[in-house]
């Protein structure tokens, strides 16, 4: 393969693509995590979902309010010979063909500010973006994509079209750099980047704000159809790229090791292979209800131990030479971005031991969240 360095666009490849020479800044032109949807350590798929919150792909939230029930999965439908293993699915269950007007429905995913300073936003060099994805629904007609900048409350809402039933497309959206809303260089939220695939008329009734402003609610989903109308609905997404420059370029495959290690920096999940799998390092149990053990992170979180939250299930204490013991609660205590003691309860255990926390079935897990 040849190359040319192109004093426009960047560098032409002789099989006709190109790589703009601002599209990587810092190694990864790729804003987003986890855009090819590779990563779910939280699991596969989660049911009767009708809250906001993450649920299987790693990265991947969603704002939800009274627009039916959704089972929310990584799926192995993809685009044909593009190079994608998973997409994102969300498939209603139960319908609202009625929308009030604070229903909501949107796939989002949060950037962290410091990640987001070479956009130059607040200035007159403020980059220009492209986002760029491929999505497949039997529902046809409007949808919307929506950047919200979050220090300066401030959005751009841009349409694209679903054109054919349950068929991938890809679709791609320029969007303008903000010179006004200046980004905040710290670990916080920098961008929330959305999907919309339900509103009501408290985001619909305005008129569409298709270039940066403060934002107006009216205004940000205007035309969106409703996604929520039908249990044989549903949606798919992958190859979700936001990257610098007017046009999009091919989707960027990054290692998994490495993806994996970045959506660690936000969640991590030491769960089971098998029953009694060990799931944290020693530590000291106090009395006959308490104890605290050492639990190991990969990467360091984007935040401190005392803004992380923990999750678990299915874990014992286990005592080399005396026995197991069911842990009945779990909390931090104290740690450091890679390194977390967790206080842990049960009953019938001796002071002074030496105790490892380890699973109890193939379902048990500690996970700990520094979620955007």
């Amino acid at each position: 393969m040849s190359i040319e360095l192109n004093g426009t666009t960047g560098i032409d490849f002789n099989d006709g693509s190109n790589q703009s020479t601002s599209a990587t800044p810092y190694g990864r032109k790729n804003l987003i995590i986890n855009g090819d949807m590779r990563i779910a350590q939280r699991g596969t798929s989660s049911s009767s979902i009708t809250t906001s919150g993450y649920t299987t792909v790693d990265r991947w939230t969603n704002s939800i309010g009274t627009a039916g029930t959704w089972t929310i999965s990584q799926d192995t439908d993809v685009p044909t010979g593009q190079g994608f293993s998973n997409s994102h699915k969300y498939d209603c269950t139960t319908a609202n063909g009625s929308l009030s007007a604070g229903s909501e429905l949107a796939i989002i995913q949060m950037i962290e500010a410091q990640n987001l300073q070479h956009l130059k936003f607040g200035t007159s060099s403020a980059e220009t973006l492209t986002v760029s994805f491929w999505v497949k629904s039997n529902k046809t007609g409007t949808y919307i994509f929506e950047l919200y900048q979050w220090d300066d409350n401030r959005a751009i809402s841009k349409s694209y079209t679903i054109d054919t039933a349950d068929t991938w497309e890809k679709k791609t959206i320029t969007i303008e750099g903000d010179t006004t809303g200046v980004i905040d260089n710290n670990n916080d939220k920098g961008f929330q980047v959305a999907w919309w695939i339900a509103a009501g008329s408290n985001n619909t009734s305005g008129t569409l704000q298709t270039s940066w402003g403060t934002i107006v609610s009216a205004n940000r989903a205007v035309g969106q159809v409703n996604l929520a109308d039908s249990t044989s609905n549903y949606i798919n997404i992958t190859g979700c790229q936001l990257e610098i420059g007017d046009a999009a370029s091919d989707f960027e495959f990054i290692p998994y090791d490495m993806e994996l290690q970045r959506c660690q920096r936000y969640y991590f999940k030491n769960k089971a292979n098998n029953t009694a799998d060990a799931i944290s390092s020693f530590g000291e149990i106090y009395n006959t209800a308490n104890g605290q053990v050492i639990f190991i992170l990969p990467v360091p979180m984007r935040v401190p131990f005392s803004s992380y939250s923990v999750e678990w299930q299915d874990v014992q204490a286990l005592v080399p030479s005396t026995g197991s013991y069911t842990v009945t609660g779990l909390a931090i205590a104290n740690g450091t971005y890679t390194t977390v003691l967790l206080n842990f309860v049960s009953s019938g255990m001796t002071a002074g031991k030496n105790p490892y926390l380890r699973t109890s079935s193939v379902n048990g897990y500690i996970a700990i969240s520094g979620e955007l």
